[in-house]
């Protein structure tokens, strides 16, 4: 099927956590609470130049998903075992903006994920997602050694895509991740609310309500 007539786009890219997963903020303060620390804790953590550092080796696949629990529970204080998996508990899907890119890709609009990835054992955060089933080109950072919002990536996911750079979304959580995109000029949409998203991406795309 052709892609509809109103829509200029012909790619689309989706960053998966917050944006195919529920909001971050609130996976966060879920863990927390959970974990009977401090609202706030993780992100203090995050901030801490040892907690970039970790997030930044972990992402580009130079330490292990075990080496990063280690180090981030250190920071936190919390206990190290399968803190991803604990973590990254309520990340559940994001229903109506998947319903979207499966309806994009009905209509032939290219569709991608591109992730910061947060490793895979032994907690796979991608597992029932059916990403490589549901969209064209599935990018995770660690595969490759090169990050968001490192220019390298999107020109990766945009070759494998086969579409240039003008005709393509991208939808993330990070206005960083977006300000880099729309450098290459690619056209960013900010994920803040799923409902809200969806919503947006159809009127971008031309695609119907379900």
């Amino acid at each position: 099927m052709a892609t509809t007539a109103e829509s200029k786009y012909t790619g689309l890219i989706f960053d998966f956590f917050g944006v195919l997963t529920f909001n971050m903020v609130e996976v966060i303060s879920y863990f927390e609470d959970r974990e009977r620390i401090a609202r706030g804790t993780f992100l203090l953590a995050w901030a801490d130049p040892r907690g970039q550092e970790l997030f930044r080796q972990l992402e580009l696949g130079e330490i292990t998903q075990p080496d990063w629990n280690s180090g981030f529970a250190a920071l936190m204080g919390v206990a190290p075992d399968n803190l991803m998996a604990r973590y990254l508990h309520d990340a559940f899907p994001a229903h109506q903006v998947l319903n979207v890119a499966r309806q994009a890709r009905a209509a032939g609009i290219r569709t991608a994920v591109l992730s910061n990835s947060l490793g895979r054992e032994p907690y796979d955060p991608y597992a029932g997602f059916d990403l490589h089933g549901t969209f064209d080109e599935v990018v995770l950072s660690a595969e490759h050694g090169v990050r968001k919002p490192d220019p390298a990536i999107f020109r990766l996911v945009l070759d494998k895509l086969g579409v240039p750079a003008e005709r393509c979304l991208f939808v993330d959580d990070s206005e960083e991740n977006l300000a880099a995109a729309h450098r290459l000029g690619i056209t960013p949409l900010l994920a803040l609310d799923e409902k809200v998203v969806a919503r947006r991406l159809r009127e971008e795309l031309g695609l119907p309500d379900l």
